[in-house]
């Protein structure tokens, strides 16, 4: 059976209700067992027959008829954890029960029924059950012994309609609360991510602060050489000129693709950040690039995964924004497949393209290392943040032979 709802989970202060109901039904319908026991009921219908109905008699009828109450009032005490359960059970007592003496278990069957119209997460299972039950039980009575004297006929019809509005009214309740649920989880869930967005978002903004720092710096140093050799040698002078000039070009480059995407970085994001990188660079020095792959590659063999190195195509100049991005394309695969993938072997391809470049990472699958529970998402998060900046993509999934795959395209200016 497949649950259409969530599975009941009653409060304490419901299955202490369960189980008080369950004494008091089980102690009234046991005593009206005991004050039948040998009883003969002597009917007569209106066309003048005269019926003699004896009752369960001897101790070995106390017995049954004890046992038949036990069983169904006992059962109640369980009627919202296992609802479906409970109706079967005491539709078999009252099945089982006497013509002379249905009442022992009826009214136990009654609230069986209402039970797992309520409470059954197993809406099919129990919209099949219901009306089976009804029939079985309702055609076991006759007109000589009705299961309910005529007077409380009334009695009969309202009750179940009362039970059916509160039942209703019980479903929507659950179904309001079951939506509440699901809305605040959905909140809670944007919100997460809105943080790591932003939280990577400010990493990456101080990554490029570094790169274009860098290529700042260079001007700096070229611009002095030139103005000191700019008399004495007016031709290297010329050469330190030119140096700048690409190198300015360099950072307005950086610049303009990161203040597209940033746009909300806020003090208290980038605080953390911060505290996030205990290995940030020194102010001056360059960020990685696809130059730095094989110390990368080599750190990773020493930690135990294996891994291949491809480089297809004419390697050529990067912008230092790109070439960081794809080293951390590669960075962050390698070091989910170290903590998913124990056991594993990696291959890292890098293909120069005329228009772009292609970074691909794939592992042959194998057991979850010791952090591979620490993960948080934020890693591919960060790479498709990163790779928007330049209007790339990034495709991750797992493969049809075993092991996942981690595929970068990123476009690039022709050369």
């Amino acid at each position: 059976m497949v649950p259409a709802g969530p599975p009941p989970r009653p409060s304490r202060r419901a299955r202490r209700f369960d189980l008080l109901l369950a004494l008091v039904l089980g102690a009234v319908t046991v005593h009206y067992g005991i004050d039948n026991v040998g009883v003969v009921v002597i009917r007569e219908t209106a066309q003048g027959t005269t019926y003699v109905m004896p009752r369960p008699s001897g101790a070995a009828g106390l017995l049954w008829m004890v046992s038949l109450a036990v069983v169904a009032s006992g059962a109640l005490a369980l009627r919202r954890r296992y609802p479906l359960a409970v109706l079967c059970v005491v539709t078999a007592a009252t099945l089982a029960t006497p013509q002379s003496v249905l009442r022992l278990t009826f009214y136990a069957f009654v609230i069986a029924v209402y039970s797992a119209a309520v409470y059954s997460p197993y809406r099919v299972a129990t919209l099949a059950a219901l009306p089976v039950s009804v029939v079985l039980v309702g055609t076991s009575g006759n007109s000589v012994a009705p299961i309910v004297p005529n007077e409380y006929i009334a009695l009969l019809i309202l009750v179940p309609m009362a039970m059916a509005a509160v039942g209703l009214r019980t479903w929507r309740l659950r179904s309001d609360e079951s939506r509440t649920r699901l809305s605040a989880l959905e909140r809670d869930q944007a919100e997460t991510l809105r943080r790591a967005v932003e939280h990577e978002r400010a990493r990456i903004a101080r990554e490029l602060h570094d790169v274009v720092t860098h290529h700042v710096s260079v001007m700096i140093i070229q611009a002095g050489a030139a103005r000191t050799i700019m008399k004495t040698a007016p031709q290297q002078a010329g050469e330190a000129l030119l140096a700048v000039e690409a190198s300015g070009r360099s950072a307005m480059t950086e610049l303009r693709h990161v203040m597209g995407l940033l746009t909300m970085a806020d003090e208290d994001a980038e605080g953390d950040a911060d505290a996030d990188r205990p290995d940030a660079p020194a102010e001056l020095a360059p960020q990685p690039g696809l130059d730095r792959l094989d110390a990368l590659v080599g750190r990773v063999r020493d930690a135990g995964l294996p891994v291949g190195l491809t480089v297809t195509g004419p390697p050529r100049e990067l912008p230092s924004g790109i070439g960081l991005a794809a080293y951390r394309v590669v960075q962050e695969a390698l070091t989910n497949a170290v903590k998913h993938a124990a056991g594993a072997t990696a291959a890292v391809t890098v293909e120069y393209g005329p228009d772009r470049l292609r970074v691909e990472v794939t592992d042959t699958g194998g057991r979850p290392g010791p952090g591979a529970a620490a993960g948080n998402g934020r890693g591919l998060i960060g790479l498709r943040e990163r790779l928007a900046v330049y209007g790339g993509t990034l495709v991750t999934g797992r493969r049809l032979t075993g092991g996942y795959r981690v595929e970068a395209l990123i476009p690039l200016e022709a050369p």
